[in-house]
C-alpha cells in the first residue's frame, strides 16, 4: 500500500526522495509529499494525485538540505487531498511523520492527550506529531517511545525533528521496513526497490524495534532500549531487475519472465529422483503428527492455494481446507498441535495472513510459508519457509508469483508424498519430470503466433461488460485466477464458476452478449465440460475454449474460438493453463487503455486489514 522512503547523509535528499518514491508507484498510492530538514527549517511538500503533480510544485521551490522523509498514500482515513497526504505536521512544525497502517485508537488518543488541539487533516496519522511535540522535552528518542506506549495499531514510522537534524528515528509494529546501508549515509524504505540504485546491504527492521539512523551509523533498539545486532542482507537482484527492461508494463515484463522463474524455483529442489529442500527437512514423525492442512492466504494467493488443496489431498493424503486470511481468525479454527498451517504472501507481509499466521501458532500449529520475500514478517514467524526466488514482482496483478506459487505447492506435496510413502517412485518421477518441463513449455506459450492469438481474442473483448469463466476440478481453481486478473486490470466485470453450477442460476445470465472462456484440460472432467459448453453455446454465448492440443478437433467444432495448451501431464497442467487467462487479461487492458501496473483502487501490498 503505501510507500516510506528516508534518507540522511551527504547528499542532496529531495533528489533521493523522489527517485526511491518512483521506485515504490507500484505500490498504488493516490497522493504524496516529502519533508526535508535544511537551512530554511524544515519544508513539506505535498500534492494529491500521481507523484508527477508532486513534481511540478517542486520546481518552483528550492529545498535544501541532507535528511528527509518521502511518502507515497493510499487513503484510509480521509479522502486523498493535499491535507491528508504525508509527511504530518506537528502544530509547532517541529515533527514530521510518516506512516504506513493504522492508529487504531487515534479518536481515544483525541480525546484524552489532545483535547484542545487542531488538526489539519482527515488522518488517523496527524495524532503521531501531535504526540510527539506533547512528549518532547529535550530528547527525540524518548518522546518517540513515550508516543508509542499510547498508539496502538499496525504501523510502520518515519520521523524527523527540527530540533535535532542529525537523526531519523523509525519503528516497526507490524507494517514491513527495511534499513539500506550506505557509506557516510543511510537509508529507510517500506520496500527494497527504492533503496537499489544506492545500496544493495540492507537491515530488515522487526517488530517492535526502534531504529535511529545518523549518516555514519544505524542504531536499532528494542521495546526497553537495549541494542540489538542485527544481521546485514545483501540483496542478490539489482535496481534494473526491478525496471521495465523495454516491456511496456511490469506485467507483461512479468508474463514473460515467467519461464525462467520456473527454472529458479525448481532450481537444486530436484535431486536424484527426489525433493530437497535447502531450506528445512522434515521427518516421517512430524509428518504424522498432522492430521489436518489448513492453506490461509488472500486474492491470487488464496486462489494457489485452492489447487494446493488438491495437491496435498491427492498426493500426501491430509484433508486441507482453504481458508481465506481476513476470515480464518475471526471463526476460532480448530487448531492444535495436530495441525499444519500454510500461509501464502508474495510480499510475505500481507496483514490479514500476517495474523493468520500468528493465531495459528498461539494454539501450537506449526507454520510453513511460502513467500517472494527474504526476511519478510512471514518468512521470519514461520516454523518453515518455502521462497519462490521469482525475484521483484512491481505489478499489482500478481503473475510470476502465482505460478511459481503453485509450482511451489506440488514440489511441497511430492515432498510430504515421498517421506510418508504415499506415492510410488514411478509417479514420483512423472511429476517430477513434467515440472522439469514447464520452463520450455511455458516458452511455447510465449511465441509471437500465439501471443497474435491472444490480441485477436482480446481485440473481441474491447466492449464487453460482463464475462464468465467456466471450468471444472484444477481447471476451476484456475479460472477464478482468470477471472480476477481480468476484472483487476481491464475493469471489466467477470465471474468463474464451476462449470457443473451454470444451470443452478448463473445460465439466467448467458446471453449472446455474455462471452465464456471455457478452460477445459483435465480430462477426468473433460466430457463433462464440453457438455456445459455446450449449453452456454445454445443460449448464444459466444465461447472461447482453452484446451489441450490432442483435442484441437473437437474444440474447434464446439466453440467460436480456441486456444491450445502444448501437451503436459494433467496433474501439473494448471501451472500452463492460467498463462493463456494473465496474457488475455493483460491484452484486454491494454486495448482498453487501462492503468495496468496500478489498477484503480488497488495495491501491490496489503499491509492494513
Amino acid at each position: 500500500m503505501c510507500g516510506i522512503v528516508g534518507y540522511i547523509g551527504k547528499n542532496q535528499a529531495l533528489p533521493i526522495l523522489l527517485e526511491g518514491l518512483k521506485k515504490l508507484e507500484y505500490r498504488g498510492y493516490d497522493s504524496s509529499g516529502i519533508a526535508i530538514i535544511g537551512p530554511e527549517g524544515l519544508t513539506t511538500e505535498k500534492s494529491v494525485g500521481k507523484l508527477a503533480n508532486l513534481e511540478q510544485k517542486l520546481p518552483s521551490r528550492t529545498i535544501t538540505g541532507t535528511i528527509g522523509i518521502g511518502h507515497t498514500r493510499w487513503a484510509t482515513h480521509g479522502r486523498p487531498s493535499d491535507a491528508n497526504a504525508h509527511p504530518h505536521l506537528s502544530p509547532n512544525g517541529r515533527f514530521a511523520v510518516v506512516h504506513n497502517g493504522i492508529v487504531e485508537n487515534y479518536l481515544q488518543i483525541k480525546e484524552h492527550y489532545l483535547a484542545g488541539h487542531t488538526f489539519c487533516s482527515e488522518t488517523d496519522t496527524e495524532v503521531i506529531a501531535h504526540l510527539l511535540e506533547k512528549f518532547y522535552d529535550g530528547d527525540f528518542e524518548d518522546a518517540v517511545r513515550q508516543m508509542l506506549q499510547v498508539v496502538r495499531g499496525a504501523f510502520a514510522l518515519v520521523m524527523i525533528c527540527l530540533e535535532e537534524p542529525d537523526k531519523i528515528i523509525a519503528c516497526r509494529k507490524d507494517s514491513p521496513m527495511v534499513l539500506g546501508v550506505g557509506d557516510g549515509e543511510n537509508f529507510i524504505a517500506s520496500d527494497v526497490p527504492a533503496l537499489l540504485s544506492h545500496t544493495r546491504q540492507c537491515i530488515y527492521v522487526e517488530k517492535d524495534e526502534i531504529c535511529l539512523l545518523t549518516a555514519e551509523k544505524i542504531i536499532i533498539k528494542d521495546q526497553n532500549g537495549n541494542i540489538i545486532d542485527k544481521t546485514v542482507h545483501t540483496i542478490a537482484w539489482d535496481a534494473e531487475s526491478a525496471e521495465k527492461d523495454g516491456y511496456d508494463d511490469f506485467m507483461l515484463k512479468e508474463i514473460y519472465e515467467q519461464p525462467q522463474a520456473f527454472r529458479k524455483v525448481l532450481s537444486g529442489r530436484i535431486e536424484q529422483g527426489k525433493v530437497a529442500f535447502s531450506e528445512f527437512e522434515l521427518t516421517e514423525n512430524e509428518l504424522a503428527k498432522w492430521r489436518k492442512i489448513y492453506i490461509v492466504a488472500c486474492g491470487t494467493a488464496y486462489h494457489a492455494g485452492l489447487v494446493g488443496k488438491m495437491i496435498f489431498e491427492k498426493l500426501a493424503h491430509i484433508p486441507t481446507e482453504v481458508e481465506v486470511a481476513s476470515e480464518f481468525r475471526y471463526r476460532e479454527p480448530m487448531l492444535n498441535e495436530e495441525t499444519l498451517v500454510l500461509v501464502i504472501s508474495q510480499s510475505g507481509e500481507t496483514a490479514d495472513t500476517v495474523a493468520a499466521l500468528r493465531e495459528a501458532k498461539a494454539h501450537g500449529a506449526k507454520v510453513i510459508a511460502i513467500t517472494n520475500v527474504l526476511g519478510s514478517a512471514i518468512a521470519r514467524e514461520s516454523d518453515y519457509t518455502l521462497y519462490l526466488w521469482a525475484g521483484p514482482e512491481i505489478s499489482v496483478a500478481s503473475t510470476k508469483a502465482y505460478t511459481t506459487m503453485l509450482i511451489a505447492e506440488y514440489l511441497l506435496g511430492a515432498y510430504f508424498a515421498q517421506i510418508k510413502g504415499t506415492i510410488t517412485n514411478e509417479r514420483l518421477a512423472e511429476i517430477l519430470h513434467a515440472l522439469a518441463q514447464l520452463p520450455e513449455k511455458a516458452q511455447q506459450l510465449l511465441s509471437n503466433d500465439f501471443i497474435q492469438q491472444i490480441n485477436t481474442i482480446a481485440e473481441g473483448y474491447q466492449k464487453v461488460h460482463n464475462l464468465f469463466f467456466i471450468g471444472r476440478g484444477l481447471d476451476w481453481a484456475i479460472v477464478l485466477e482468470g477471472a480476477l486478473k481480468l476484472k483487476e486490470i481491464s475493469y471489466i466485470h467477470a465471474e468463474a464458476y464451476a462449470a457443473g453450477e451454470l444451470k443452478h442460476g448463473t445460465l439466467a445470465l448467458i446471453t449472446d452478449e455474455t462471452p465464456v472462456i471455457a478452460l477445459c484440460v483435465q480430462e477426468s472432467t473433460y466430457e463433462k465440460t464440453i457438455s456445459n459448453i455446450k449449453e452456454v453455446k445454445a443460449r448464444d454465448a459466444q465461447v472461447l475454449i482453452v484446451t489441450s492440443e490432442n483435442h484441437q478437433q473437437e474444440a474447434a467444432q464446439i466453440s467460436d474460438a480456441q486456444l491450445l495448451l502444448p501437451l503436459a501431464d494433467n496433474f501439473i497442467a494448471p501451472i500452463l493453463s492460467v498463462i493463456p487467462l494473465q496474457l488475455i487479461a493483460y491484452y484486454t487492458a491494454k486495448i482498453r487503455g487501462c492503468n495496468i501496473d496500478q489498477p484503480r483502487n488497488l495495491a501491490k501490498s496489503v499491509t492494513v486489514e
